[in-house]
């Protein structure tokens, strides 16, 4: 039975020692081979004085080293804190000071961008480095050691007793205003969460899954755990261009890829070979505009798509089976296995269907809360009403922020998050509604809308689009398919891709903020 996360790769390298679990470029590893990886970096944190439940930050690319020293934290008994590559030096040493980090495994090349940043992280007691290269100076009170030296103690049998209800990671994730901030997985939620999504994908030990977000994503983390939760490869990429992507899929015999809406518009234009080794695609991160979607099919015949979503505060939380892509392609499905999904009013009742409500989700996958932020936990993290009269205590749930609708059948639509809605003229705009209009015509190739501020109507709607047509082109578009108050009051047209976030995802807060003056005349 499997409790906690790393005890995947141990049953796997058990069962299957000899099975690929991990490519890294030319490096490739079995799973009796990662097994040992984790026994090392556990031993490693161990004799430098580790504490069960002390958090072990990993600032790396995806590679060898970042997975073991995540999932090796874990077989330590210790919490891993993955933080993106593309994070800067104030934000890294914001979340360190913040989780109270007291291990950083980093590289050579980064750590020497970030020692200036390290002083106001009093928790720190250790420094691992890979690579090679000239190590900056740190504060006295941090030991700086080599990967290699690292995990060259020898393995011990005893690790601090742990159960599945406690903290296995924290992963940080930017709202809409204030400081990043850090949820709290359970072992349980991530093994409930692995095995869930890898019975609806039907993943066997024969497939071989493409790990390209950053696993400091949730969804990007959940390729690693889906792929050891049935003992198949996952193959590490930090990929410069979409094409880098496509030549890795046909190299490696992919056959699981996963990635958001703004990384599968580009994918969608490749030139995909006929008889390519993909059984399925996965969408998250938002909705996937119909227009990629049907490129996608037609390029990829032979790959499932499967359109999902999820907020990192429960994993995951529903999926479209692929048999109900004809028929509702704008549905984000229902819940996942060993997962409830509700749309409920602000008083915690159910929404009729076609009825506006707050997605709700319960169960397994419901993470632990924020770290050390009690009011944004209080707020998102609220009892339900009791599913049975007769229990004494009330379950928490995750409110989502999300605005969506269920049908009559049980399916759910996303509608908008609810800090992104546009109040204009009196109207609730959700920009998904505004952006699915302006993709679906020929010379979109990405685009997003949002709300600035404006003297009479309260808001007004900004597009903003990589095109290769006019503004006054994609303007008459959206007049003859929107409702006058839904129609953009300004639209900028660039050649250039949008700016994205650490994530992949479309920069909506940076895109927000440099046109936040553009009916009001003054200065970003």
């Amino acid at each position: 039975m499997t409790q906690l996360i790393h005890d995947f790769i141990l049953r796997s390298a058990r069962l299957t020692p000899g099975a690929e679990a991990l490519v890294d470029g030319a490096a490739r590893i079995s799973y009796a081979g990662l097994a040992a990886q984790l026994d090392q970096v556990a031993a490693g944190l161990a004799a430098h004085g580790l504490p069960a439940g002390g958090r072990v930050a990993v600032y790396l690319d995806k590679n060898l080293e970042n997975v073991s020293a995540m999932f090796g934290a874990s077989r330590a008994g210790g919490v891993f804190v993955p933080l993106n590559p593309q994070l800067k030096p104030p934000q890294v040493a914001h979340i360190l000071a913040d989780c109270q980090a007291r291990v950083l495994v980093t590289s050579s090349a980064r750590l020497r961008t970030l020692a200036a940043a390290l002083g106001s992280c009093g928790d720190l007691a250790l420094v691992v480095v890979t690579g090679t290269g000239e190590r900056a100076a740190l504060p006295a009170h941090v030991t700086v050691i080599g990967w290699d030296d690292f995990v060259a103690h020898p393995a011990s049998a005893a690790h601090p007793a742990r159960i599945d209800a406690d903290i296995a990671a924290i992963l940080y994730t930017s709202g809409s205003t204030g400081s990043p901030k850090g949820v709290v997985l359970s072992h349980r939620n991530l093994v409930a969460g692995a095995e869930s999504v890898a019975s609806y994908l039907h993943n066997t030990a024969a497939d071989r899954i493409l790990a390209v977000l950053p696993l400091s994503f949730d969804y990007g983390l959940s390729q690693l755990t889906t792929a050891f939760s049935v003992g198949a490869s996952a193959v590490l990429i930090n990929y410069l261009l979409p094409r880098d992507i496509l030549d890795a899929v046909q190299a490696e015999g992919i056959t699981g890829l996963a990635a958001v809406p703004s990384l599968w518009m580009q994918l969608a234009r490749l030139p995909w070979p006929a008889g390519c080794s993909l059984r399925y695609l996965t969408n998250s991160g938002g909705a996937m505009p119909r227009p990629t979607l049907d490129a996608l099919r037609q390029v990829l015949p032979a790959a499932t798509p499967y359109l999902m979503y999820g907020l990192t505060e429960a994993f995951r939380s529903t999926y479209l089976p692929p048999e109900q892509l004809d028929r509702r392609p704008d549905s984000i499905g229902k819940a996942i296995p060993n997962a409830q999904v509700m749309v409920l009013r602000p008083d915690g009742s159910h929404c009729e269907p076609g009825e506006p409500g707050e997605l709700v989700h319960r169960g397994a996958l419901v993470s632990l809360g924020y770290w050390n932020d009690p009011a944004r936990t209080a707020e998102r993290f609220r009892p339900l009403r009791p599913v049975d009269a007769g229990l004494p205590l009330a379950e928490l749930a995750v409110w989502s922020g999300d605005t969506v609708r269920i049908d009559e059948e049980g399916y759910l639509y996303f509608i908008s998050r609810n800090d992104e809605m546009i109040k204009t003229s009196g109207y609730r705009v959700s920009p998904t509604e505004v952006e699915e209009v302006a993709c679906a015509i020929d010379g979109v190739l990405e685009v997003v809308a949002f709300g600035a501020a404006h003297p009479a109507l309260g808001q007004a709607i900004v597009l903003v689009a990589s095109a290769s047509i006019t503004e006054a082109e994609l303007l008459a578009h959206c007049k003859r398919q929107l409702p006058a108050y839904m129609v953009p009051s300004k639209i900028v047209v660039s050649t250039e891709a949008l700016p994205r976030n650490p994530n992949g995802k479309f920069d909506r807060k940076q895109l927000a903020t440099d046109h936040a003056n553009a009916f009001t005349g003054g200065t970003p």
